[in-house]
Parts: structure tokens; sequence; C-alpha cells
């Protein structure tokens, strides 16, 4: 996520750190990297110069200029300025209406709107408790009403039914007995997008917003179409009266210029952030973790929150539970452990999220590579229950017949058994007061001779 722009921003602070002191010339020059980096990543003109002016008056002060640690410093006002730009703080969601309080969503076709309607019903589900019921009122987008109905499914919201020969209107109106009728905490209505605004779409949306009176009305918008995703939110903004930006598909974009202009051109806060395809790859926007991933120092916050909102605690006590009484790592458990990870998004999400990661060069990234997750799984699925709690009996024959099975050559089983064996190994290290000589023998790796918050947030 905005890894262009994370690196650009990387080497011009880098740069900074080892400056002794600050000079008129090495602020103009800094200035003008990150105004081609900022413009670069797609960000609007009118946001780049506004940032760029600011940053530059903060950091002539005589308070940066006479600092010991003046690279330091400038770096905290870019970052603080990223978090001005972004909105300063994460606004919830204003739910405190007489149930079933409605939810609004528009946007353009292809932006995502069907699937975050889902994505929000999850979020909402895991975070709020809340009883969710969802309603498309898209009757000109073939199978837009099926989409919704077997994402609702997967997410466990009530779906109420509508059909092509319906009017927008009429359904909605239907919709709101109905949740009122199921007693639901929250109705979320789909809308129709458009391939570009019109004055019919803005009609319509109109007249649904002014029949279900919604105490949320959210834009939802591709930020991978960077700037023009702001220019959208503003067009659609001047015709509704928008509460705030839901921004999509943010792990395909490299470039972050939807997210650092959205908020200065429309005023509307960015509520959430799409992160991936699955039902639960929404994520609260917070602009300061943001700005800090920007300028790849991680999102350690954000780390912490989905693996204690993904991990099976259950499951993760349960390992350490065997692993202390000295009973073995065995191979089901290092699929368990897989699992997990799969769930959380995988080795790339989780990366994303730890500090430094923009130093990494990209040839080292690359070899994270999340299928291998799926391969993992599909090798281990092959074996039968004594070979998982045995490995050591996997020879040539039980390998080939446990790579025909998986779909896999081999050399793929033999990977996979020389990886258990070092995970092995470290678990080992967990027993009898192990983990903490691990755990101190590992901090020694990490910048600044320890891990965010003391340890491993899983």
């Amino acid at each position: 996520m905005f890894d262009n722009l994370t690196q650009r921003l990387g080497k011009v602070l880098t740069n900074l750190r080892g400056q002794g002191r600050l000079t008129d010339d090495n602020i103009k020059e800094t200035m003008r990297e990150v105004r081609m980096a900022l413009l670069e990543a797609d960000v609007a003109l009118p946001v780049v110069r506004e940032f760029v002016e600011q940053v530059k008056q903060k950091a002539t002060g005589e308070e940066v200029m006479k600092s010991l640690t003046p690279g330091q410093t400038l770096i905290k006002i870019v970052n603080d300025e990223l978090v001005q730009v972004m909105g300063e703080a994460n606004e919830a969601l204003d739910l405190s209406a007489q149930p079933p309080a409605v939810i609004l969503m528009a946007g353009l076709q292809g932006s995502g709107k069907t699937t975050s309607v889902a994505k929000l019903s999850r979020w909402l589900q895991q975070n709020g408790k809340k009883k969710i019921s969802v309603v498309s009122c898209d009757v000109y987008r073939p199978a837009a009403i099926d989409q919704l109905q077997t994402l609702a499914k997967d997410v466990n919201a009530d779906f109420i039914s509508s059909s092509g020969d319906e009017k927008p209107v009429a359904i909605a109106t239907r919709a709101l007995k109905e949740a009122n009728k199921h007693f639901a905490d929250v109705l979320i209505v789909d809308t129709a997008g458009r391939l570009h605004i019109d004055g019919a779409m803005m009609d319509e949306i109109k007249q649904l917003h002014q029949t279900l009176n919604p105490v949320e009305t959210l834009f939802v918008v591709d930020s991978m179409t960077g700037q023009d995703a702001a220019n959208t939110a503003k067009a659609f903004n001047d015709a509704l009266p928008l509460t705030g930006i839901i921004l999509t598909k943010a792990d395909g974009d490299a470039r972050g210029g939807a997210a650092l202009s959205i908020r200065q051109i429309t005023g509307k806060p960015i509520k959430f952030i799409g992160v991936g395809e699955k039902v639960d790859a929404l994520e609260a926007f917070h602009p300061d973790r943001i700005a800090s991933r920007i300028l790849g120092m991680g999102d350690v916050l954000s780390l912490v929150e989905e693996v204690s909102r993904k991990v099976d605690q259950e499951k993760a006590a349960k390992l350490a539970k065997k692993l202390q009484k000295g009973k073995g790592f065995d191979l089901e458990d290092f699929k368990e452990q897989m699992l997990q990870m799969a769930n959380m998004g995988g080795m790339s999400g989780l990366l994303d999220k730890l500090p430094g990661m923009g130093e990494i060069p990209d040839h080292v990234k690359n070899q994270v590579n999340d299928k291998q997750i799926g391969q993992i799984i599909a090798i281990i699925n092959s074996m039968t229950p004594h070979e998982r709690s045995f490995p050591a009996v996997i020879k040539g024959s039980r390998k080939r017949r446990i790579a025909t099975g998986s779909g896999t050559q081999v050399q793929d089983v033999n990977k996979l058994l020389k990886q258990f064996m070092q995970m092995q190994k470290m678990m080992k290290k967990m027993k009898g007061g192990g983990m903490k000589k691990m755990m101190r023998g590992m901090a020694g790796r990490f910048p600044g001779g320890g891990m965010p918050g003391g340890g491993l947030p899983f």
C-alpha cells in the first residue's frame, strides 16, 4: 500500500537524518523532492502546494533550526502535516439514531460499492455487535441483487430481497419497514452506480436520500483512480450531503494520491479503507497510522488490533499449553499457524504494517509469496494423521504420494519438511521459560534492540 510514495519519501528523509543542521538550501532541496514525490503519487496539485508551503513555514522556524536533531524534527513536521491533510483523527460512524440507523452507500460503478456493503456489515458486527440488514436498490446492473444476497449470506447479515422491476424508492421504503420488523440495528442500502456522474443518477440518489433520511451517507471510491477519486467525491458531495468516504482497493494502490487528496478537496473524512478482497478486509481509517505507514514507520497498533481480532485466541492458548507441557509441535500445529496467517491477509498484509519495511529491497520483499501458504496447507492436507504427528516417517514413496495428492513436486514436500523442522526447533525453545531467552535473542535483530511493544503481537 502506497509503496512508491513510501520509497520516494523514505530516500528524501533518510538523507535528512544525517544532517547536523538544517539550512535554507537543504530545506529547499528537501521540499523540492517531497513535492515531486507527492505529484508522482497523483496527489492533487492544490493539496501538494499547500502541503509543501505548510512544511516549509514550520521547517524554517527557529526551534527547528536550533534543534539538536534537525533532520528528525523535520521528519516529524512532514509526518504531522500528512496527518493534518488526511484528517487528524479517525471519525467514527454516528449510529446514535432510532434503530434501524440507515447507511446509504453511493459511488460509481466498479468502485467496490456492493463488496463494501458486506465488509461494513462484518465490521459493524465485529466492532459494534450490531444486527445488520442489507438491501440493494441497484435495479440496473445485472446480478447486482444476487451478488449482494451471496455476500450477505457470507457475513450473516439479513438480506432484504428486491427485484429489477421495482422502483428504487419503493424498495427503500419497504426495506426500512422490514428492517424495523426484524429489529435490525442498522440498515445498509446499496445504490446503483454509473460509469460516470450523470443527472439521472444524481436525481435518483437524491430521492433515496430524501426517503430514507440516512444517518450516514458514505461515498465509496476506488483509491487507484488517484486524484480523480477526490474530484468525483467532490461532485457527489456538491449534490448529496455526504458524511464520509470509504476508500477501496488501497492494497493495490502504490501511489496514495486519493488518500492524500480527498479530505482536503471535499472536506469530508475518510472513515474506512479497503485493504483486500475478503469480507474482513476493511479497516477504520486512522490518519496518524496511515502517515506512519507512508513514512515507512509501520503501523504496529493496527497490527496488534488485527491479531487480537482475527487470531483464534482459544487455539493459540491450546498450542501454548501444549508446548509448555513439553509436547511436540507437529505438522497439524504448523498447518493451524498457516491458516491463522492466511486469515490475517497473508505475509504481505503483515509486512505492510511492520516498521522499516520501506528500507528492505524489493527483491527481498518479492520473495514473500502468499501462494506458498496455500501450498503448505495443501501438502499437509495430503498427509495421513500419523504422518502429521510423526513427520520422520515421511520418506521416498510417501513423499511422492503426498506430492501427487497435493498437486505439487517432491522438492516442494522436502522444502516444507525443512521449514517445519526449523519451526519445530524454535518452538522447543519456548518450553520451560525458553520463550524469554528466545525473545532476547531475537530482540537484537530489530532496530533499537527490541520489538514494538516489547514482544511479538502474536
